[in-house]
């Protein structure tokens, strides 16, 4: 049976590019407190990351989930009991990590069942906008990663056909759904779309791009940018020696002085964030 949920359209769901079938496989559940601040906050952000993606860059911080689909088939009903239990803990929010390839079941699950906190969609950009039409009115928050102006880059390092066009026309769908950046009195976000971009070596032009597109994107509109130091090589890299190494200073400084010429608001990361301590834990137990 063919797959529409994301944009690569694959002939079958099983065995298809994001690496999983019909079953939902979560490789953590837990609070997590490396988001942008107004997500973490000072409770943490109620993380459930999906295994399986529809990327799966060669650069992947998370292989362990992207790739190796480390993590523990789950039912709706045990998913439910570990997301009552972040929000038990005091939790900002319920912040689904990697989800793309569930996007139409987390619609039916957030159709079945409801959190007293805002629910944040954390995806890669490389979006359905029909899959996310299904979530009208069930998601609070996105939080889409831009990667790439480069669909060059796109095709090298994720296989992905025509990203940039894809990436933007889901970020305005995004905002179509939820509107302008929103805070509750603490200054924790409600609703809104938060960009963000993790900065390459070697790579300095697509940054660039990606914060021209930005700024397009947001003329009259109320978006946060969040621009990311965190690239850490990782993984099987021969292939790619132009990825072999962190962002320099230099890079980072040029594209922080381009957000501030341009107005952006929003967030950056410390330039010493890169390092694997930054990786969660992932596992087949959720335990």
């Amino acid at each position: 049976m063919s797959c529409t949920v994301c944009p690569r359209n694959c002939a079958h769901r099983e065995g298809g590019f994001c690496g999983v079938g019909g079953e939902i496989i979560v490789g953590r559940v837990a609070p997590h407190f490396w988001e942008e601040p107004v997500i973490s906050g000072t409770r943490g952000s109620g993380t459930v990351f999906f295994s399986g993606c529809n990327l799966r860059c060669v650069f992947c911080q998370n292989r362990a989930i992207s790739k190796a689909l480390v993590g523990k088939k789950i039912s709706e009903r045990e998913l439910d009991e570990r997301i009552r239990a972040l929000v038990d803990a005091g939790v900002h929010n319920i912040n689904f990590v990697t989800p793309t390839h569930f996007a139409l079941f987390l619609a039916d699950f957030l159709e079945k069942y409801h959190y007293p906190v805002p629910i944040v969609y954390n995806c890669s950009g490389y979006e359905s906008e029909q899959s996310l039409e299904a979530l009208r009115g069930k998601v609070d928050i996105f939080l889409p990663d831009f990667k790439y102006s480069d669909d060059a880059l796109a095709l090298r390092y994720s296989a992905a056909p025509h990203y940039v066009h894809t990436a933007k026309r889901a970020i305005e769908k995004m905002y179509e759904l939820v509107g302008d950046v929103t805070y509750d009195a603490q200054g924790i976000m409600q609703k809104g779309v938060i960009v963000r971009h993790m900065m390459l070596p070697n790579a300095l032009e697509n940054t660039m791009g990606v914060i021209d597109l930005f700024d397009t994107l947001t003329h009259g509109k109320k978006m946060l940018f969040s621009l990311m130091s965190q690239y850490t090589p990782y993984g099987e890299l021969s292939a790619f020696p132009e990825l072999r190494r962190k962002i320099t200073p230099e890079e980072y400084d040029k594209a922080l002085s381009y957000t501030a010429l341009l107005g952006i608001d929003g967030f950056c990361q410390e330039l010493d964030s890169a390092g694997e301590i930054y990786i969660p834990p992932f596992s087949n137990t959720l335990d």
